[in-house]
């Protein structure tokens, strides 16, 4: 490629701008790639019907209502006009004492996002936690747009991949789409169930989790053994 921008930043020196003008290849190459695998994303063919129309239990926007928890179908998770439904399987089990911090770390994120996700396709977290238990957790890190519920009384989890058969939860994204009164999975993160790279992690949901794409462009990169805490005082 010859036809770089003329753009110089102060005092940059020339091995700068020739290493950096390769890496604007390597960078198009990247853009153009994330785009194809999006699109052969888009073009797999529908998945399996919904295995059943789990039943979730659900509290109401205001988190600090303790009292009216209501039974949210997995398809009355579905606004009029958009017809794909996002999940991601949120690691907070029965017995656990406070949920996993990774997961924390990225809905952190990503309840800042869901109001301008909401615009177009329809997202939810289902944990296995019981509900107050999840919304307590929500007050804790002032989330105000998730939609969570739980899925403490079904089989969402499992047969969703969002749970292993010794009952472990697995932070994993899901996809389904209606079509007229059928629902349809479509998508599962599955990376995390693949080996991994040497000195990678699954990075399964890196797509959603804009944390690391920030150290992404950093001289430190990720790093090696780092990872997100629930606090860090």
């Amino acid at each position: 490629m010859e036809n770089f921008h003329d753009k110089r930043l102060p005092g940059e020196s020339d091995e700068y701008r020739t290493e950096r003008n390769k890496l604007i290849v390597a960078e198009i190459e990247l853009r153009k790639h994330i785009e194809d695998v999006a699109a052969q994303r888009r073009r797999l063919p529908m998945g399996g019907r919904l295995k059943e129309d789990y039943v979730f239990e659900e509290g109401p926007a205001d988190l600090s209502d303790r009292q009216a928890v209501t039974r949210t179908p997995l398809s009355g998770l579905f606004a009029d006009g958009k017809d794909s439904l996002v999940v991601y399987s949120f690691m907070y089990g029965p017995q656990a004492k406070t949920p996993c911090p990774m997961c924390t770390s990225l809905l952190d994120s990503l309840d800042g996002a869901a109001p301008h996700i909401g615009q177009r396709v329809n997202l939810a977290v289902v944990a296995k936690a019981p509900v107050q238990k999840i919304r307590d957790w929500a007050i804790e890190r002032n989330w105000k747009n998730l939609r969570l519920l739980s899925s403490g009384g079904a089989t969402y989890n499992a047969d969703y991949f969002g749970e292993t058969p010794d009952g472990d939860q697995i932070g994993v994204v899901n996809v389904f789409h209606r079509i007229g009164d059928a629902i349809h999975h479509t998508y599962n993160s599955e990376l995390i169930f693949m080996p991994s790279e040497e000195g990678q992690n699954p990075r399964h949901v890196d797509p959603i989790w804009p944390l690391w794409n920030v150290f992404d462009l950093t001289p430190e990169g990720r790093g090696e053994g780092w990872f997100p805490a629930i606090s860090y005082r």
